[in-house]
């Protein structure tokens, strides 16, 4: 069931707000908007004995619903975004993979419209400028050194709607692409890489920010040649994303981030691919053939992971019950940490009053129950 809440005050949930949980809570809403004082004639929703959390922010995403984010129509693409809201990701960045450097262009202009029309909040290029040791499922023929000018051009071509490169920064032309992109206001993220601990590092303080999928797709930690992972980890102008899946990470690497890294420095993603909300089966990602079972992406030539099937509420879920991460952690990593970093946490990651009214509604399992994105329902709560 769906519709617009012009006016609707939600009552008696556990509340999460940036300075922490208040039992019993109330969050007002107006049109579009969280509200800081009471509507008269609102329309009360009693969510006693459930949680009230704000909408998720998902950084790292190529898919979902059955539609890829790098090769699908425009409604494809509509489809995954929903899919995702129906999850609780009321932001989503869409992120590409590999592919010919025309390809990618026309992918960015399709994908800037659905930014300025607001159903995106920014576009991901994950690839092609990562490194052949450390591809994952990207196709290696199609791989390239993060040269500036081609950095630009996808840049030119995504309008001003780009908000992250994945870099192999160690490359040529690595350190370069990082300074660029740091002057643009885009993120440079450091992943797929092949880099030493000191090139990591030096592409640091050239103005990487981001870790993409830290411990995926790069060097393990080793005592005489801690390589990337220890960089990353221990520099606190990175945030590092996590795929909390059961899959991509044992549960003891996932506290080893957060103990390290700690909750302000850590992006819940799902890096979902197209089978996420979907099912097993086949699936093209890019060019590569895809075969997923049991929930677990892999390619089909080669068996290396292929991105997640995860939705971020199974992620918030897993962290609070399996991995006994407090909530008020989850909700920064899963939402405010992400908005920031994007720019946006003007408009949404938090519930604060004048905010986008973005929530979600979880209930004393956590497992979802509503979701709220700009006061419209995507999923509204069916209550005893």
């Amino acid at each position: 069931m769906a519709g617009r809440a012009d006016s609707t005050v939600l009552t008696g949930a556990r509340v999460v707000l940036p300075t922490g949980t208040v039992e019993n809570g109330r969050v007002i809403v107006e049109g579009t908007r969280i509200a800081g004082g009471p509507a008269e004639g609102a329309r009360t929703i009693d969510l006693t004995g459930h949680w009230v959390v704000p909408g998720f922010v998902d950084m790292h995403n190529h898919g979902g619903g059955g539609a890829s984010f790098t090769s699908g129509t425009v409604d494809e693409v509509l489809t995954g975004i929903r899919t995702h809201r129906e999850h609780g990701t009321t932001t989503l960045v869409a992120s590409t993979v590999t592919g010919e450097m025309d390809f990618l262009t026309e992918r960015a202009g399709i994908l800037s419209e659905l930014v300025e029309q607001g159903d995106l909040a920014g576009i991901h290029f994950e690839g092609p400028f990562i490194s052949p040791c450390r591809k994952g499922a990207h196709s290696e023929t199609l791989l390239r050194h993060p040269d500036p000018a081609e950095v630009r051009k996808l840049m030119d071509a995504a309008r001003g709607t780009a908000k992250m490169f994945t870099l192999a920064t160690e490359l040529p032309g690595g350190i370069e692409s990082v300074r660029l992109l740091a002057e643009h206001g885009v993120i440079a993220a450091i992943g797929h890489t092949d880099a030493t601990y000191e090139q990591t590092v030096e592409a640091i303080d050239a103005g990487a920010t981001v870790a993409t999928h830290l411990f995926n797709a790069m060097p393990p930690f080793a005592h005489r040649d801690p390589g990337p992972i220890a960089a990353l980890l221990e520099d606190e102008r990175i945030t590092v994303e996590l795929i909390n899946d059961g899959t991509h990470l044992h549960p003891a690497a996932l506290e080893l981030a957060y103990h390290h890294a700690g909750a302000a420095r850590v992006a819940l993603i799902t890096d979902a691919m197209d089978a996420a909300g979907f099912g097993d089966g086949r699936y093209q990602l890019g060019p590569l053939a895809v075969e997923v079972k049991d929930g677990v992406a892999r390619l089909v030539e080669g068996n290396s992971i292929a991105g997640s099937t995860l939705t971020l509420d199974t992620a918030f879920r897993r962290a609070v019950t399996l991995d006994r991460i407090p909530v008020e952690d989850v909700v920064r990593s899963i939402s405010a940490n992400p908005a920031r970093l994007l720019g946006v946490y003007d408009r949404v990651g938090s519930l604060d009053p004048g905010k986008d009214a973005d929530l979600v509604v979880l209930d004393a399992d956590f497992a979802l129950k509503g979701v709220m994105r700009k006061g419209e329902w995507v999923t509204e709560p069916e209550l005893g």
